[in-house]
């Protein structure tokens, strides 16, 4: 068994770890905390867990006071900027921390600056942090304290992309990924232009060429190709609670059939529980992943046979964030990697 503290309980990634963990068989939760006015129950902010999670949420974060109740490992489920203050103080404290937040995702100091807009305070823990994508790290996850927990567009994307990247199968300088996400993606936080009137009935760009997951994305795919890789990446908002579909443009290096292309996805993700290559013909959906931790992958064609199409989905709340982040810590605690997941 092991004690978990949450931090952000009260955000739609801390419910959704706290709503997996329940269901754990190996894990005790003893503290939660969150930025609220006052402590509180957290089935007061979330019904759904009266009378199977009663605990107080704190509205201090504290960390001599989570390291007093015996927690082993702490899951981060803050801003940006925030989280490494308290992942860095955990980590000499000698636990384990989980990091939702972007703060140890890129390993290159000035490139987190540009697209985060704020100064990295502690780049000496960019060498220690693991990025927590088990397909492409679950041996460096099983030997680190600090695991980086991939953003939702990433994961999506790089999943999609990675096998036939590996196989240089690809040009790498034409990759273009049209994602589209659920309102969930963007946080609990109040913002306009997330309120029910101004998201139903639409659908829109945003950040075309300056969103903070291309530099994640790249990063990544430039890890497996083994030179550098560029995307074109423009994600859409849509009127879905929760979810991601990613239609993915790469251009063959030669003509393929789509059957032999497949073939190479389910080689390369032969060890992946949680991925899910769907035969010739059909193409997932977001309903078919909502509410679990799997990346659901399928593949149209061209019809000149030279642009390969990948449609990629996840549930940003699942494998996006909170369910891969319960995947990570089932792997750096010797935990079946499936255990408490769905």
């Amino acid at each position: 068994m092991i004690n978990v503290a949450v931090c952000g309980a009260t955000g739609y990634t801390g419910a959704e770890i706290i709503r997996i963990l329940l269901r754990h068989p190996k894990v005790r939760i003893k503290a939660l905390t969150a930025k609220i006015d006052k402590p509180c129950k957290l089935s007061d902010v979330f019904a759904e867990f009266k009378g199977s999670l009663d605990m107080q949420i704190s509205d201090q974060l504290v960390v001599d006071d989570i390291v007093r109740k015996g927690v082993d490992l702490i899951f981060l489920a803050l801003p940006h900027r925030v989280s490494v203050e308290y992942a860095t103080k955990f980590i000499d404290k000698g636990k384990i921390v989980i990091d939702l937040s972007a703060d140890f995702r890129l390993k290159d100091a000035a490139v987190y600056e540009k697209y985060y807009g704020h100064k990295h305070m502690h780049r000496r823990y960019l060498s220690m942090s693991v990025y927590g994508l088990p397909e492409l790290y679950i041996k460096k996850i099983k030997n680190t304290r600090l695991i980086a927990n991939p953003g939702c567009y990433p994961t999506a994307s790089i999943l999609g992309i990675a096998p036939l990247l590996a196989k240089g199968l690809i040009e790498t300088g034409s990759i273009i990924i049209d994602a589209k996400t659920g309102v969930s993606g963007a946080g609990r936080k109040a913002d306009i232009a997330l309120h029910f009137a101004e998201v139903t009935d639409n659908i829109k760009a945003y950040k075309i060429g300056v969103h903070q997951h291309a530099p994640e994305i790249e990063q990544e795919l430039s890890n497996v190709a083994g030179k550098a890789v560029k995307v074109v990446f423009t994600p859409h908002l849509i009127p879905m609670n929760r979810g991601i579909l990613s239609t993915i443009y790469v251009r063959l290096s030669k003509s393929r059939k789509i059957s032999d292309l497949l073939g190479v996805y389910k080689s390369f993700y032969k060890k992946a529980p949680f991925v899910k290559v769907y035969e010739e013909g059909r193409l997932p959906e977001v309903k078919d992943i909502l509410g679990t931790n799997y990346c659901a992958i399928g593949m149209g064609m061209s019809i000149d046979k030279k642009t390969a199409v990948i449609v990629s989905v996840i549930d940003n709340l699942g494998k996006g964030a909170g369910g891969q982040a319960v995947q990570n810590m089932n792997i750096v605690c010797g935990f079946p990697e499936t255990m408490g997941l769905i």
